[in-house]
Parts: C-alpha cells; structure tokens; sequence
C-alpha cells in the first residue's frame, strides 16, 4: 500500500499518511508555462496498491485534470490498484438534468475518472449519494456524522440541542446526527429563485429557547446558510452552531460568516482553507485524517468500511 498526493489539499495527505506510518510517494508534479500539468513518478510502484488522494475543489477543473493524469501515470506504471480517494468530489451538485439542454455533470466525472484508469473510489458526504451509481466499480462514501457528534457531545452537552435540516432534500442526514446525540429535528422551509440564493419561507419545528445544530454537506456562497441562521434567530432559537461537511467558501463567505449570527461552523479538512480562514473566530476545522486513514486500511486490508459508522 502507498499513498500519492496530489496538490490540492496536501496538509490532509501528509496527516493521512502520517496515521498509516507511510511516506508519500515521491513524485514531481508541476505546470508549464501554458498551465499544462505535468506528473512524473519518481519511484517503482510496479505491483503496489495505490491511493491517490486529491479534492477536486477550487481551481476545481485544474484539480480534476491533475487527478486524472496521476491515475494515468500510475496505471502506465503497473499499479497493481489505484484507488482515487476524493475527500470532497466536485461537481456533484450536478447530479441530474434541472432543465432541458443541461449536462450532468457528475456523470461526466464518473466517466473520466473510470476512463483513466481507476478502480476504486473513495470520498466524503456525496452531495447526492445516487453518484456511486454512474460509477462502475466500487465507491466508499465516508460520513462525518460521527465525528461532528462525538464534537456536539463534548462541547455542547449541557444545552438543550435541536439539529436543523436547512431544507427538505437534507433531512436524512439531519435525523442522523440528531439519533446520535438524541436531539430534536426541525426543518427549514425555503424555495430557491435562482442558482446560489434562497429564501426561507417557514421553519417547520419548535427552535425557541433552543441551540439550534444546522448540518449540511456544503457551504459555498454561504448565503443560504446566513438566511437560515437568521430565521431561527427571529423565531426566538437561543445560539445556532453550523456544521458542515466541505467549506467550499466562495468570495466573500468567510467574510459572510464573520459578520453574522452563527455562533461558530465547524467544517472539516476535505478542502483546505487554511488561507481564507485564518483571521476568523468563527469558523473551526476538525481533522478527518483519522477516518480517511482507517477507511484506507481496511479497503487495503479487505475488511469493512461500513462497521466504521456503527
């Protein structure tokens, strides 16, 4: 078993292979003057189990096509398996046609990925988990709802909890979290009048008096989660802690978070944000290195990945 890092998140691959007591492979990976990636293998991977850890995140189409090339250096090298472990899987949020004429997107990703030469996928909090269909090889979807709960256990244990679902489509994993820390549910009713904004219309759930949870898998623009956080203020909840799976953090949104009402958001290391947080309080990182690391060695080992969210 080797690890391959790429260059999108290399903290969280160094932390990984750390757990596993392994050294990254040896590998030079660089752009020409033109942007083109260039990947180059310096070490015999012949017959070895490899994991390629990249997220295809921000520049996201550069991150994608740097995965895709590395899996194509491996498999010419004669890895014996190379699996693609992609803490935060981009474009998933197209997963289905939304309108007439549109490209699903997601499937795209499926296809090049199988097409380069991967054989098995690993990730976290699928935006869509109907995604490890279009694949055809195995995919593990990791979950983080057992470590925001171990998180809202220990630090938040004396408050009285209601976990909220900032829409309809999020309710399943809501109502994990809440099993977890045997919490209330509530559900936040909002319409989207176009991509990337949000209106909530009504919050269908008792928050008064409460400290609200909202858990979702992304936070992007962070304008969503703003709006939510302030209609269950209005409706008289006590704090809201928001925690979330990837920080994408588009433009302004660390900016967003600061300046409004969450208590604090906690996402986790699947996207490295180590620049556009590190001047606000209000946002805190767990690690998911730990459950990365576990999952590799058992896939290694052909032991379960499902007993680790028992």
């Amino acid at each position: 078993m080797k690890i391959l890092s790429g260059t999108s998140n290399l903290k969280l691959s160094k932390s990984i292979a750390k757990n596993l007591k392994l050294k990254l492979i040896n590998t030079n990976i660089r752009r020409f003057a033109d942007g083109e990636i260039y990947i180059e293998i310096n070490e015999n991977i012949r017959g070895n189990s490899v994991f390629v850890v990249q997220s295809t995140s921000h520049p996201a189409n550069d991150n994608i096509m740097e995965l895709l090339l590395v899996i194509d250096a491996l498999k010419r090298s004669s890895a014996k398996t190379i699996t693609a472990v992609i803490p935060y899987f981009g474009y998933a949020r197209q997963d289905r046609k939304v309108a007439p004429r549109t490209s699903i997107s997601a499937k795209v990703m499926a296809n090049l990925i199988t097409n380069a030469g991967a054989t098995r996928v690993v990730t976290v909090d699928l935006h869509a988990g109907q995604i490890q269909g279009f694949f055809d090889m195995p995919v593990d979807n990791l979950y983080t709802a057992p470590l925001f709960a171990k998180y809202i256990k220990k630090k938040l244990k004396n408050k009285k909890l209601i976990c909220v679902s900032p829409d309809v489509g999020g309710v399943a994993r809501t109502r994990d979290l809440a099993n977890r820390i045997k919490a209330d549910l509530a559900i936040i009713d909002k319409r989207r009048p176009a991509p990337g904004k949000s209106e909530v219309m009504n919050i269908l759930g008792d928050v008064k008096n409460k400290t609200c949870i909202i858990v979702d898998d992304i936070i992007d623009s962070g304008g969503t989660i703003v709006n939510a956080v302030n209609a269950l203020k209005k409706s008289g909840a006590n704090e809201v802690y928001v925690f979330i799976s990837h920080g994408v953090l588009s433009g302004d949104a660390s900016k967003k978070i600061k300046n409004s009402k969450i208590k604090k958001l906690i996402v986790t290391d699947t996207i490295d944000n180590t620049k556009k947080i590190h001047n606000n309080n209000k946002i805190e990182v767990l690690s998911i290195s730990s459950l990365m690391s576990e999952a590799i060695k058992r896939i290694a080992n052909s032991n379960s990945v499902s007993d680790l969210f028992n």
